[in-house]
């Protein structure tokens, strides 16, 4: 489902006051981490990650492999904090504007 622009602006204006819910060590983005916010996002929808230290591309590639393990969608990032978004299906918690 691909999100139009008002509704990252509103998934953005959630996410402000939201706090990492994952936070990533040394190790970086693993099998885990994966499991992990795939059940954040599962429960959740809207989830902020804390990614561990490095430059951009590292952090690129963290916030990528997240996202194909996830299949969540990027809805904002910040520096060393992202924010992602997966609707649940089954049980949605968000109510999306048109």
């Amino acid at each position: 489902m691909a999100i139009s622009p008002s509704q990252q602006r509103y998934l953005r204006s959630l996410a402000h006051d939201l706090h990492p819910v994952i936070l990533l060590g040394a190790k970086g983005a693993t099998e885990a981490v994966v499991k992990e916010l795939d059940l954040a996002l599962s429960h959740h929808e809207l989830v902020k990650v804390k990614l561990s230290g490095g430059d951009k591309d590292e952090r690129d590639e963290q916030i990528k492999f997240l996202i194909d393990g996830t299949r969540a969608e990027s809805i904002q990032q910040i520096g060393h904090i992202v924010v992602l978004f997966r609707r649940n299906e089954e049980d949605p918690r968000l109510a999306l504007p048109r």
